[in-house]
C-alpha cells in the first residue's frame, strides 16, 4: 500500500473524502481560486478548532489549528510583493498567525471566532473583485 493510501486508510471516511475533494479542487484551480480555497480552508479550520474545543477534543483542536496555520502559510507565500495591498495583507496574515499560535497555548475561542469572521469578509471581498 502506498503512503497516501495508508494515511487515508487510517482516517475516518469523512476525513478521507474531504481530503480527496480538497486535493481535486486545488489541482484544477487557477491562482485566484487557490487564494479563495486558502481563505475557505483557514475559516473552516478555525471553525473545526472551535467545535473541537467545545467537545474538549484537544487532538482534533490541534489538528485544526495546524491546518489553519498551513492555509495562512500558503496565503503568505502567495503574496506578490509590491502588488497593491500586499503589505496590508502581509500584516493581516502575520497578526492572524500570532492569534492562532497564541490559541495553541491558551485557547481563545472569542478571538478565533472573530478572526474566522474577519477572514470571511476578506474572502467575500476577494471573490467579488475582478481578477
Amino acid at each position: 500500500m502506498e503512503r497516501e493510501e495508508l494515511m487515508l486508510a487510517q482516517t475516518n471516511p469523512q476525513t478521507a473524502y474531504r481530503r480527496v475533494d480538497f486535493d481535486a479542487r486545488v489541482a484544477g484551480a487557477n491562482p485566484a481560486q487557490l487564494v479563495a480555497l486558502c481563505y475557505e480552508r483557514f475559516a473552516s479550520s478555525l471553525g473545526s478548532a472551535l467545535h473541537a474545543a467545545g467537545r474538549d477534543d484537544n487532538h482534533a483542536k490541534s489538528q485544526a489549528l495546524t491546518r489553519a496555520l498551513a492555509a495562512l502559510t500558503a496565503l503568505e507565500l502567495g503574496l506578490v510583493r509590491g502588488a497593491p495591498l500586499s503589505g496590508t495583507l502581509a500584516q493581516i496574515y502575520a497578526a492572524a498567525r500570532r492569534s492562532v499560535l497564541d490559541s495553541v497555548l491558551a485557547f481563545d475561542a472569542l478571538s478565533l471566532d472573530q478572526l474566522r469572521q474577519d477572514f470571511a469578509v476578506i474572502a467575500a471581498a476577494t471573490a467579488s473583485s475582478p481578477h
